[in-house]
């Protein structure tokens, strides 16, 4: 985890123009989770910010998400987080079945 806060505050002190991050905060716990994602909503303004992640609430607040299939790799939903929780697909699945895993490790 520490590594990653390390790669993600380098990437801020550069100021890109666009930003990249994969799987950011997939070896965190979820109070550093929360500070990653309070300092990417206020980072990605004013700027294009690729978010790849399994980890749902990472993607949350994002502008555009879009999902693609396991198998085929192709695009299956896309929309903001409403959009797609409203759709009762693909990613509302997802968004539930890590809810119902964070629940059960409670």
């Amino acid at each position: 985890g520490q590594r990653q806060l390390i790669a993600f505050a380098r990437a801020l002190i550069t100021d890109p123009k666009i930003l990249i991050l994969d799987e950011a905060t997939s070896s965190v716990d979820p109070y550093t989770e929360t500070l990653i994602q309070d300092a990417l909503n206020k980072a990605r303004k004013g700027r294009t910010t690729i978010i790849i992640a399994h980890r749902l609430s990472t993607i949350k607040n994002a502008d555009h998400i879009i999902v693609l299939g396991a198998e085929k790799h192709n695009i299956i939903e896309e929309g903001n987080h409403e959009k797609l929780l409203s759709l009762n697909g693909k990613y509302k699945r997802l968004l539930e079945m890590q809810y119902k895993d964070i629940e059960s490790d409670a």
